[in-house]
């Protein structure tokens, strides 16, 4: 690795809730960085549609730029991550026909079934691989489709997230792999857009971006970022587009027998395989193939994560503040193993109320229905747990290694209790860090593509020198076990 010049990576991480600004640098085979900013990202309701504000993200990243800019530091590249599926509708003129929508749109309920009408569900998933999520891209497209929509008529481009905030900083068009695989609108083998699959939501290939891999370089930041920000000759890099691929890469891993979780408000767990997984055993359980930032294929499952105590914690926000901490030592406090919930039960997609949610399916399933903030807490990080022991055994009987270590990275790996608790629920030894994941592995990918960085292995070389990982070994394994039986009784296998 070359690192006689210090070149600084902006890394722009965009999750459903928040996004945040990094700089960074690798020298002497570690990688340092530090936050530059720190926005929300608001899902918006109007006359009751959810949208996404791009332009608003788009300010957050010049304004990033320009606070790097007062810092007396030029910017070697910029590369943007975000969640997935999601997507903006560009017109000829290359004007962004609206705002985009956003993926807990309460409309995408049964889209899948509406759309099975034009192709099976399982003929679907043998095409894709994808598992089966009333908001997938696919689902939105063909129920963007079915409401006729006034923009469906002029569509000439279609953008995903990340790719639309580099096109909006470049002027330039691509379709970054990782986030399209996404979509359920890509053959996992070929790489590339399935063209049934395009007829059937009214489009072709050319509403499409050509499909680019991480590490590609874009182009550089047009004349209006330099003129708003004052810093020329930005490379704009296609990173791994979509947060979790740009997460994995980052995984400290020392050899191929693990697992990862990355924990944020979705949990994903899963394994890298070199060829998709497509069978009817993956079809069964829904597991997802999706493409990760060195081309392998990321077998996986999403797993509602700390979407649960976020939203609960807004709601006890109405009375008083509740840090997270107050949370975790509240739940330690309550007694263990008295009721549990499907964390990926319909019912905690987008409730009114996700503390009457819990309440009520507990109440449903003849269970303790929990009262207090240590209760509904404890219920949630045990419940988790328990799912996440659920998955993990799925992927041993998929993966054609032993899996030994399960790796947490994202924020959820700050949470030492949660932490605990899976590594007893799975019997295994789980490794938590970094937090910082995806924004590691975006910069991380973007030194790759200045020529620092050779290859994965390298990378994750880097990130174990450079972080302090916790380790949490099994305890009280026999408990546990008895108790997931409990936790299978009132689960709902026909939600899997």
């Amino acid at each position: 690795m070359n690192s006689d010049i210090l070149h600084y990576f902006l890394a722009i991480d965009i999750g459903a809730g928040s996004g945040r600004a990094l700089l960074g640098t690798i020298q002497s085979e570690k990688i340092e960085f530090s936050e530059v900013t720190r926005f929300p990202n608001p899902m918006i309701e109007v006359n009751g549609f959810i949208y996404w504000d791009i332009l608003y993200l788009y300010i957050q990243i010049i304004d990033s730029i320009k606070k790097v800019k007062s810092m007396g530091i030029e910017i070697k590249s910029i590369g943007i991550d975000t969640w997935g599926v999601d997507y903006v509708c560009f017109g000829s003129d290359g004007k962004a026909l609206g705002m985009p929508s956003a993926y807990r749109n309460t409309n995408l309920r049964g889209a899948p079934e509406r759309y099975f009408g034009k192709i099976n569900k399982e003929k679907l998933y043998m095409k894709t691989g994808i598992q089966i999520m009333d908001f997938n891209t696919l689902f939105q497209l063909d129920t963007q489709l079915h409401e006729k929509t006034s923009i469906n008529r002029v569509i000439d481009k279609v953008l995903f997230m990340p790719d639309a905030l580099s096109y909006m900083l470049s002027g330039k068009m691509v379709t970054e792999y990782t986030i399209a695989s996404t979509s359920q609108l890509l053959n996992p083998y070929y790489r590339d857009f399935d063209m049934e699959l395009l007829e059937s939501v009214g489009l072709s290939k050319d509403n499409f971006a050509p499909i680019v891999y991480s590490g590609t370089i874009i182009g550089e930041t047009n004349s209006s970022v330099i003129k708003a920000t004052g810093q020329r000759g930005i490379k704009v890099v296609a990173v791994a587009g979509h947060d979790t691929a740009s997460a994995v890469l980052a995984v400290p891993a020392e050899d191929e027998n693990f697992a990862y979780l990355s924990s944020g408000t979705w949990s994903l767990m899963g394994i890298e395989s070199k060829q998709p997984v497509v069978n009817e055993v993956t079809y069964n359980l829904n597991f997802t193939n999706e493409g990760g930032a060195d081309g392998s294929i990321r077998l996986l499952k999403n797993i509602c994560g700390m979407w649960l105590i976020e939203k609960c914690r807004k709601e006890w926000e109405k009375e008083r503040q509740v840090s997270f901490d107050e949370i975790v030592e509240a739940a330690m406090q309550a007694a263990p193993y008295s009721c549990f919930i499907n964390p990926d039960a319909p019912c905690f997609a987008n409730p009114d109320s996700m503390i009457d949610s819990i309440q009520k399916y507990c109440s449903d399933t003849n269970q303790k229905v929990p009262e207090t903030i240590g209760e509904i807490a404890r219920c949630i990080y045990e419940s988790l747990a328990y799912r996440y022991k659920q998955v993990l055994q799925n992927l041993q009987k998929l993966a054609d290694f032993p899996i030994q270590k399960l790796h947490i990275i994202g924020g959820g790996s700050k949470n030492n209790m949660l932490n605990q608790f899976t590594a007893n629920a799975i019997g295994m030894q789980v490794i938590a860090g970094p937090s910082e994941a995806t924004a590691i592995g975006n910069i991380l990918m973007q030194a790759k593509a200045a020529g620092l960085v050779e290859n994965k292995i390298i990378m994750r070389d880097i990130v174990r020198n450079s972080t302090a990982l916790e380790l949490f070994n099994p305890e009280d394994v026999e408990t546990w076990d008895r108790n997931y039986n409990k936790y299978l009784e009132v689960f709902l296998e026909d939600k899997e």
